[in-house]
């Protein structure tokens, strides 16, 4: 009986985790082209974007965008001015939001992104829907979160599933400015960490990548 529950329960959270994949993949996502492959790393251009960010002090990560979301959070679900509704982007991830009567929402894209600007201290960000332009987009009501526009810029990327443990993050980041320096790129910032899945999917299912902003010109 006891095989039979252990199969049941290993069956539920596959298709658990195909469910929250399918859903994940209906929420807008920032726009690249992938230069080059090398291994598991990628080379990407990525398309000028909007970014709604905080600065946060953590320990690290992961608990800088725990905190940081936080913040963010209350901006896209209504913490802004002017006060009307606008169409979801995500309908699927809409479910998830409680919808503000005061508050102008905004549809959730992914990822979000923890960038370390100095020790302790974190800026996380939220990217904003392709829709919207900084002259369109709410105004914080928060003065601690700010509006930016990103130009057209290089990422290092590597892609990871499961639970991001600290140990894999700080492996993942050495990697890619180590892979940096032996391309002779030049580095322009220090490493993010972007998570794409939400709590509600299962760990082993979870994505999240480690990303290293690059030049191509040689220093």
């Amino acid at each position: 009986m006891m095989n039979y529950l252990g199969a049941g329960a290993i069956a539920l959270i596959l298709i658990a985790g195909l469910v929250m994949s399918s859903k994940a993949n209906a929420t807008e996502t920032l726009a690249y082209v992938v230069q080059s492959t090398e291994d598991d790393i990628e080379l990407r251009l990525y398309a000028p974007y909007i970014v709604a960010e905080v600065d946060v002090e953590a320990q690290n990560e992961r608990e800088a965008s725990s905190r940081g979301f936080r913040k963010l959070a209350d901006y896209i679900f209504g913490g802004n001015v002017p006060r009307e509704k606008i169409a979801m982007t995500a309908p699927v991830m809409a479910q998830e939001v409680k919808t503000s009567e005061k508050g102008q929402k905004i549809a959730m894209t992914a990822p979000v992104t923890a960038m370390e600007k100095q020790a302790g201290l974190f800026t996380v960000q939220f990217t904003m829907p392709s829709k919207w332009t900084m002259e369109t987009l709410p105004v914080p009501k928060d003065d601690s979160v700010r509006l930016r526009q990103v130009a057209e810029h290089y990422k290092l990327a590597q892609t990871f599933r499961g639970e991001a443990s600290l140990e894999d993050v700080q492996t993942g980041k050495t990697r890619l400015i180590s892979f940096a320096t032996q391309k002779e790129y030049e580095i322009d910032g220090t490493a993010i960490w972007a998570g794409y899945s939400s709590p509600a999917v299962p760990r082993p299912f979870r994505k999240w990548e480690i990303m290293l902003p690059v030049s191509l010109v040689k220093p």
